[in-house]
């Protein structure tokens, strides 16, 4: 008795499993979806997907260690870069481009607020054309309505943060030691500048890292709501 009691419930966990894996393999109903469904959905997807990749780059050495963003060296300071190694100083330059990604960190840190308003303020049809469009789309929209914010924003921080991290020490000692090689022509690059479009230029990247997963890897998709809203744009 005890045996076939045994049997029927292997049986029975076993046409349960099987059950939940047919049904979680089902396509995901698309009906009756309104225009505010897909607002949410997309909104609470792109603000997961902001707070995810803002907070990996806002880590120690977010930038330097990500080969996607690292900020390299302008074409001025990669001449600088070049003469120091052939000098025997390879560890002023490596502490240079590392003070340099790190200046970008702090800068970072101030994004989500810029990008939770433009997500905010998006319409539905924002969001439709978002949802329906290529796997840039997200990231294109958010890169029209806030990159000047985010200039704006960065920039000052950025130009603090050379200070902060000694980055200002480093390059005007690296281009001072450059400037008196003999023969060669003197640089002067406008550093908060440059670092402040590269800094942009990453976080972007990775929100459109972070937006083709959800649309491409239906197991990003945590919710009921996120997986018929973006159901929508597989059946397109």
């Amino acid at each position: 008795m005890k045996k076939i009691i045994a049997l029927v419930l292997v049986f029975s966990l076993s046409s349960c499993a099987e059950l939940s894996q047919i049904v979680s393999s089902l396509p995901v109903s698309t009906q009756n979806i309104s225009n505010l469904d897909i607002a949410n959905g997309l909104k609470a997807a792109l603000n997961q997907g902001v707070s995810d990749q803002v907070s990996k780059l806002t880590q120690e050495k977010g930038f330097y260690n990500n080969d996607l963003v690292r900020i390299a060296l302008p074409e001025d300071l990669q001449k600088i870069d070049a003469a120091m190694r052939k000098y025997g100083l390879g560890d002023l330059a490596d502490k240079g481009l590392i003070a340099l990604n790190a200046t970008a960190e702090d800068a970072v840190k101030t994004a989500t607020p810029i990008f939770v308003d433009a997500i905010k303020n998006m319409s539905f049809t924002d969001a439709r054309n978002i949802l329906m469009g290529d796997n840039k789309a997200a990231t294109t929209y958010l890169s029209q309505t806030t990159n000047e914010k985010l200039y704006a924003s960065f920039s000052p921080v950025i130009k603090k943060s050379f200070d902060k991290v000694g980055a200002a020490d480093i390059w005007n000692t690296i281009i001072t030691k450059y400037n008196q090689i003999p023969f060669i022509n003197k640089v002067n690059p406008d550093l908060t500048d440059y670092v402040t479009t590269q800094a942009l230029d990453g976080v972007y990247t990775m929100i459109a890292v972070e937006e083709q997963k959800i649309r491409t890897d239906i197991s990003e998709r945590s919710s009921t709501l996120l997986k018929r809203v973006f159901a929508l744009q597989d059946n397109k």
